[in-house]
């Protein structure tokens, strides 16, 4: 059962981060990486019993990887939260035999434009081993060979 990290970047998004930590019960651990908020962001993440680091502008991103304490990292924007789907199929997951659980794994995206949602495509590459070396800023890279996991991010333009 491989426990789970989640990993988000945070900054001065207080409205909108406890949205997204409330959706995270099949993590064993979250993992803020504030880049200096001024609002309650922190608070907020204390309230969830996130751990956090702050951003250091002299320290690579691998740092902040490197300080998860599983081998699993599922990351996600502060604006974003686990649909109940997802949530199921990360339960499922986590309850795989270690020796079915390899690669990576990508999610599908609704993101809500206006008073209407759209579906992003390809699914996103979200849940990877802490080992993953390609990132796109706080995400890991899109990978083409990705595993589907059932369910969705929920991606929401306002607080």
């Amino acid at each position: 059962m491989p426990p789970i990290t989640a990993l988000l970047h945070t900054k001065n998004d207080a409205l909108r981060v406890g949205r997204a930590l409330e959706t995270l019960f099949p993590c064993s651990e979250i993992l803020i990486v504030d880049h200096h908020s001024t609002d309650g962001t922190l608070r907020v993440a204390h309230e969830y019993g996130a751990r956090i680091l702050l951003a250091d502008r002299q320290q690579a991103g691998e740092h902040y990887i490197q300080q998860a304490s599983h081998d699993w990292l599922l990351c996600l924007l502060p604006s974003e939260s686990l649909s109940e789907g997802l949530q199921a199929s990360l339960f499922e997951w986590s309850s795989w035999p270690a020796s079915q659980v390899a690669g990576t794994y990508a999610f599908s995206v609704r993101e809500q434009v206006g008073a209407n949602w759209r579906n992003l495509s390809p699914p996103q590459t979200r849940l990877v081993p802490s080992s993953w070396t390609n990132w796109n800023g706080a995400l890991p890279a899109q990978h083409s060979s990705s595993q589907p996991l059932e369910g969705e991010l929920l991606r929401v333009a306002f607080p």
